[in-house]
Formats: structure tokens, sequence, C-alpha cells
């Protein structure tokens, strides 16, 4: 029994209710024997036929890994199509709004422009949390229609506190995306626990970061099954490649390769926070729940530029947090390069 109900239908435009989706020849025959003479293809190659609109073999799979049913998972090309979906799905253009939390991930802005959509932009604290108390004005107004929340975020690395998202879940009646990236490198349970319990909740996940797959564009969606049937019904018919969806099959088929990775990546964290902090010319390491650290510099752009000039590309983040640099943990031989530049700035 869901502690929030919402009703969807209020949320929802006119228009995608209304929508009939586009069928594709695999909507008619899922089968995959026969002879297949539906949907225009060539007979002839290795690659000829369309994938499946559903990814079905892969959901079994990630419903295996999240305990989760695969009627509550939506497979996207990339997180980023998840975000687009949503402000198409909810927001009304030139009429409704969507928040968001800065700094953040810089997706949220760029798909409420495309989709003209306003965006509210609350800053975070000075350790990076939520502000409550600037938050609870907006929180009963009907055209707010989403709130996108990074945990861990990006780039600042930390976890939104827990409670304080279960608190806008309990008083929010529009949808909540909650935006989990780089959970798998956090020590603590996903939100996706809570999917029973609230039904305007998203739960977005990626296997470009600790999977390591960033080139096949594979972004996950946990929902309960009104809101991943919007999602399908929106969605480009064949959205992921066949190639992609085996991709990154045969990746959670090799747990262990990703297990072995990821433990590696978490020492490396570890060593690498331990020299960052030792270095004169880093101000401030931030603490990170993520592979990557947020470290404070005197002057962002020059040490940049600098660490550029060497061919060590971090991410310069000065206009999201004064005089910041992102550093992505690396492998060993990569950090120690980082490390000695740094040190030789100094």
């Amino acid at each position: 029994m869901n502690k929030q109900k919402v009703n969807l239908e209020s949320l929802v435009r006119d228009n995608i209710y209304k929508l009939m989706p586009y069928k594709s020849a695999r909507d008619d025959y899922s089968g995959d024997q026969g002879v297949f003479l539906d949907a225009n293809e060539n007979p002839y190659g290795d690659l000829n036929r369309y994938p499946d609109p559903y990814q079905s073999a892969l959901k079994e799979k990630i419903a295996v890994l999240k305990s989760v049913a695969t009627d509550n998972i939506f497979i996207g090309n990339g997180s980023d199509e998840v975000i687009d979906l949503v402000f198409r799905i909810f927001c009304n253009p030139g009429k409704d709004k969507a928040l968001c939390f800065v700094p953040s991930y810089g997706m949220y802005e760029v798909s409420s422009d495309i989709n003209d959509v306003e965006l509210i932009k609350l800053p975070l604290t000075n350790n990076f949390q939520i502000d409550k108390e600037t938050l609870s004005p907006y929180m009963n107004d009907p055209l707010l229609k989403v709130i996108f929340i990074c945990s861990p975020n990006n780039p600042t690395g930390n976890l939104i506190c827990r409670d304080d998202i279960v608190s806008i879940l309990d008083s929010y009646n529009g949808i909540v995306v909650v935006d989990e990236a780089y959970i798998d490198f956090a020590d603590t349970e996903s939100m996706i626990s809570l999917l029973d319990s609230y039904s305007n909740l998203i739960v977005c996940q990626t296997f470009s970061k600790a999977w390591g797959l960033a080139g096949i564009r594979i972004g996950v969606a946990y929902s309960n099954y009104e809101i991943i049937s919007l999602l399908n019904k929106v969605k480009p018919p064949y959205n992921v490649s066949s190639l992609n969806q085996k991709a990154a099959i045969e990746a959670i088929s090799n747990y262990k390769f990703y297990s072995v990775n990821l433990s590696n990546i978490m020492k490396e964290k570890e060593k690498l926070y331990e020299e960052l902090a030792g270095c004169t010319i880093v101000n401030k390491v931030y603490p990170s729940d993520a592979n990557f650290f947020l470290i404070e510099v005197d002057d962002a752009n020059q040490i940049y530029q600098q660490l550029r000039d060497l061919r060590i590309i971090t991410r310069n983040r000065h206009r999201q947090v004064d005089n910041c640099i992102r550093v992505t943990v690396g492998n060993k031989s990569e950090n120690k390069l980082l490390i000695n530049a740094l040190k030789r700035l100094s």
C-alpha cells in the first residue's frame, strides 16, 4: 500500500494521455522464430533485424540484479533520454515548471530549455544539501510538475540527505526524479527500495559509470507500472540498439568483472583523496560518494588550463562552484600523473 498516492492523470499532459503510440512490427509479433516479412528489413546480414523495442532480455537481467519486476523498468538511450521524456510527458511547454537544486547535472536545464519549460534552480546549502525553507514556498504550486534530485550529486559528489528526499516525496504531489547515476560508488541503499511506497517516484541509474559502459548509452528508470507505460508510450520505437542491449546483458552476466573494477576504483579513490589533500595547491577536497572529487584551488581557470597543457584533462566547474575543478578517479598510473602535475604546479 502506497504511502503517497498521486493523481497521475492530473500531472500528465492531455495530448500524451490521448496519444496513440506508434506500433512497430515487433509490437504485432514478438516471437524470435519465423519468416519475417513484416518490417521491410533486408533479409541478409547479422544486424538486419530491428532490436527488441522493449529490451525484454536485458530487463530480465536487471530485474534479478535489482530485485524489481520487469514492469517497473524502463531502458533509455542514456539517462538523458529519460530526463527528456519526463519533461515531454508531464510538462506543458510554456506553462508548467520543473525544479532542481544547483549546482547539479546540466542536462536538467538543457532539457527544460528544449521543451520550453521554466526550470526553478534552488541553491544547495554550503554543505550541498537541500534548503527545505527555500523549497517550501514552491511545494504547493500546481504548475510545478517535476522535481529533479541528483544523489550522489554531480559535480559536488555528495549524497543528498535521504530524509530530505523522503520528506519531499511525502508532501509533494508532483513527480520526483532521483538521479542515481553514481549510486554504485556510495555506501547507501538505492531509493529503488521506496518504489512501492511512492507512486510519484522515478529513480534513474546508468551503465555509464560503475559498469564502464558509457559508450553504449544505456540508462535505466525504475518506477511504477503506470509511469513506465507512459515512458514506453512516448519513446521512439527502437530507442536502444541490439548491440547495446547485448553489451549490457554481457556485462551483467560477467558481474565479477564489474565487481573487481568497482573495488579497484574505490581503493584508488581512497589513495587519491589522501594525495589531493596533501597537495599545497589544493585548498579543499570535498567529501565524495561518487567516483570523482570536487577540489578547490586558488584559480581554477589557470590550474585547469595548466593541467590541460600537460594533457591531463579535468573538468573546470568554476562557474558552478567558485574556483573548483572536478577530478575523476582514474587508474593508478593516471592518478599518479595527476598528483605529480599538481605538485609541480604548486
